[in-house]
């Protein structure tokens, strides 16, 4: 019997992986778990994918293209980056745990470091329409830092603390 041509197994592989990512964590992530997940066989994967870290590189990249800052041009800087930080974190917070949990992964998998950093640069390059690239730069720390420390205490996003925060990075 031939091969069955299935042009969406690759991504239904690195939605598996997310899921299986979301679930139980990094740790957790493996060809077999991502295979059973996917309804795929074990081939499959590594076929698509010759390392885990190939995989959570396609994971990654998947997380940063669901995260794509539209600011209004208008608009009070300040608070619509606080909004489009609180809209990420409490509209999913499962999925952003997921997100920051393969983001920081980069932390101990190389391999990921190239995609971490598209996305802190993908933030950047859209805040250098309205401010100069350090203070982009800083702007995506500041995110980086509130969205990380509302994930890792629990604590409910406080948008006003935020506006405040990242509007005295734009003042100066």
């Amino acid at each position: 019997m031939g091969r069955r041509y299935d042009p969406e197994r690759r991504q239904r592989i690195v939605d598996a992986a997310i899921r299986v990512v979301g679930a139980k964590g990094i740790a957790g992530l493996s060809h077999r778990s991502v295979a059973a997940e996917a309804d795929v066989p074990l081939g499959s994967t590594t076929y698509h994918f010759a390392t885990l870290d190939d995989l959570l590189v396609a994971a990654l990249r998947q997380a940063n293209e669901a995260f794509a800052p539209v600011l209004d041009p208008g608009a009070d800087l300040a608070e619509a980056l606080a909004r489009l930080l609180g809209d990420l974190l409490s509209a999913d917070r499962a999925r952003a745990e997921l997100e920051y949990e393969l983001y920081l992964a980069a932390l101990r998998r190389p391999a990921l470091r190239p995609v971490a950093a598209e996305w802190g640069e993908a933030v950047s390059e859209a805040l250098r329409e309205r401010v100069d690239p350090v203070t982009a730069r800083a702007l995506v720390a500041v995110m980086d830092g509130i969205g990380l420390q509302a994930l890792l205490t629990g604590a409910e996003y406080d948008e006003a603390y935020a506006r405040e925060i990242l509007g005295r990075v734009l003042r100066g």
